[in-house]
């Protein structure tokens, strides 16, 4: 999609919700906040698969020999010292896992699987047992089980291959069994805290006052971030209360307007109700062009001379020309747009034109680049 035809999409998209939405649109209350207490952990661990029909590890990979002779050490099987266990059916590989808040033993959650060394594809191998640890170095979870592929690669004799999404990476369903609980405040303290996901001073008092409205004064807030609301002693009330709190509605406060860049792709977003000051605005292009070559001087056959080359380079340079437009004070999104495509400016050209503007002074609005 070019240029001109994001902005048209962009501009109709923001003119459709401009006509559905109000400015500022209720959400329910978990979208908006997050529960202090309540959150997932991240849980990580360091594991063998095996199984694999030759796509594991290559011998240049250490760790994995050490790793295969450290495992057979604990089952009993004795391993020569300075032996190199060389096994291309065995990875190494990360296992990592998000513990979700309120899991029990016994519960079973996700695995994703990682290959470290030069594994080829993990398609067809199995885990063995790992454990897996969270950030205070305590084991919460044990990982085992089938690797699930979505990718496959292929390689023929003579070197060509081929690769289909990643196969060196793959999941475990429920592949993992909690053994230790992360123990959790929710039900030991007085009251809850609430905390924005944005935090706004405007959306945090709309917060306390639907909920001070609905159950009465129970609901403060100290800052744009959280929000503290008392609720009751009794642990099957108090998760009765959170339900009917997380599904109230709630009118969430205006931000100013962005424009987004993303500087790696290049994709530049720019939010309904961005307005810009006076300004005027003069914008071209330098071209530069450089063109290498080889001259060869070869002497005739009687000269007795030896061939010589030589490079020869031609730079040129081709300064494009400037235009200067000019937008009017408190022009809106549908504005910019217009002049922009008037000019046939690439995303490049509307990052340099808006960054500019945004240090002039001159945009009514937030200018963040990603």
């Amino acid at each position: 999609m070019n240029f001109r035809k994001f902005i048209a999409v962009s501009l109709a998209l923001s003119m459709t919700l401009g006509a559905t939405l109000p400015v500022q649109a209720a959400q329910a209350l978990r979208n908006l906040v997050a529960i202090e207490g309540v959150r997932d952990n991240p849980l990580v661990g360091y594991g063998l698969v095996v199984g694999l029909n030759g796509s594991g590890d290559s011998t240049q990979v250490k760790f994995s020999s050490q790793s295969v002779i450290n495992m057979l050490k604990q089952f009993g099987v004795k391993v020569p010292d300075g032996t190199d266990a060389k096994s291309k059916n065995v990875a190494t590989v990360m296992v990592s896992a998000v513990f979700p808040p309120g899991y029990r033993k016994g519960q079973s959650i996700d695995v994703v699987v990682s290959s470290m060394g030069d594994a080829k594809s993990l398609r067809g191998g199995a885990l063995l047992l790992t454990p897996l640890r969270a950030a205070d170095g305590e084991t919460y979870a044990l990982a085992q089980g089938n690797v699930v592929v979505g990718g496959y690669s292929a390689q023929g004799k003579s070197g060509s291959s081929i690769t289909v999404n990643t196969p060196t990476s793959g999941r475990i369903p429920s592949g993992a069994n909690i053994e230790r609980e992360i123990p959790s405040d929710f039900n030991t303290k007085p009251s809850v805290r609430l905390s924005l996901r944005h935090p706004h001073f405007e959306t945090a008092i709309n917060i306390v006052n639907s909920i001070n409205k609905r159950f009465g004064d129970i609901a403060t807030a100290s800052d744009a971030t959280s929000v503290d609301v008392v609720a009751p002693a009794n642990p099957t009330q108090r998760v009765a209360f959170m339900a009917k709190l997380e599904s109230m509605n709630v009118e969430v406060g205006e931000d100013a307007p962005k424009v987004v860049f993303n500087s790696r792709t290049g994709t530049v977003v720019i939010a309904e109700g961005l307005r810009v000051r006076a300004a005027a605005v003069t914008h071209g292009s330098l071209k530069v062009v450089i063109s290498e070559s080889t001259k060869v001087s070869q002497p005739n056959a009687l000269a007795g001379g030896t061939t010589v080359s030589s490079p020869q380079s031609q730079v040129s340079a081709d300064q494009g020309p400037a235009q200067m437009f000019k937008w009017p004070a408190g022009a809106k999104l549908q504005s910019i747009i217009d002049v922009v495509n008037s000019l046939g400016a690439t995303p490049d050209d509307i990052m340099a034109i808006l960054q500019a503007l945004d240090q002039a002074g001159a945009i009514e609005g937030e200018l963040v680049v990603i």
